[in-house]
């Protein structure tokens, strides 16, 4: 994991976080997302020609994700998809998304870190293979307290009316935003590989803690 040691601070509507310097971003902004998605999708059928029939079904599918994510509040998606000599390829992700909700009865919820934690459940696994969560708090350098959950979760496909999941490496860190009432940075990492599921917090947390907001 060595490569991963060169980073890229990248700037978001009020933001700034490092990634390391071979990921890729999947663009998610509006006004350039389509373009950027029919470039990527193009850029990988001409590396894989028996792709050319899926183009259109990628791409559609692609733009209405990065539609999706932008309106559930995410700024910035950054991926990572490398070999070490195996079959599969080592994935994952980083989402930075500005979120916040209300209580019933209209007033901002409260982004106190305690108050958060209180409300995310633990989830203990009863037997081996089994989902779980565990949830703390981290402390930012320059940023403060931020509430976190980390864990093997089954997260819920979006729209998909059998309700299925898919399992992966999960940690969701929520840093309150100044300022605003009700809102927090959610910085999410994931990857589908579990078995590097330790490795993976590891890259989770170097990342979240470059997390600073945008003087």
């Amino acid at each position: 994991m060595a490569r991963y040691m060169e980073a890229l601070t990248i700037e978001r509507g009020g933001f700034r976080i490092n990634v390391p310097e071979s990921w890729w971003e999947f663009d998610v902004r509006p006004e350039s997302r389509d373009d950027s998605i029919r470039r990527m999708v193009a850029e990988r059928v001409r590396q894989r020609p028996e792709l050319a029939k899926y183009q259109d079904t990628y791409t559609a599918f692609l733009q209405k994700a990065a539609a999706d994510a932008w309106k559930s509040g995410a700024l910035y998606c950054g991926c990572m998809a490398e070999s070490f000599g195996g079959d599969t390829p080592i994935t994952g992700s980083i989402t930075v998304s500005n979120v916040g909700g209300r209580t019933q009865a209209g007033e901002p919820l409260s982004t106190d870190p305690q108050v958060i934690v209180s409300q995310l459940g633990v989830r203990e696994a009863k037997k081996e293979g089994d989902a779980w969560r565990k949830v703390t708090t981290v402390d930012i350098p320059g940023v403060g307290v931020a509430a976190r959950t980390y864990g093997i979760e089954d997260i819920p496909v979006p729209g998909d009316s059998l309700n299925r999941t898919i399992r992966a490496v999960l940690m969701q860190t929520f840093i309150p935003v100044p300022g605003q009432d009700g809102k927090v940075a959610l910085v999410a990492g994931s990857s589908q590989v579990l078995d590097l599921a330790d490795s993976f917090f590891d890259i989770f947390d170097a990342i979240t803690s470059t997390f600073r907001f945008a003087e």
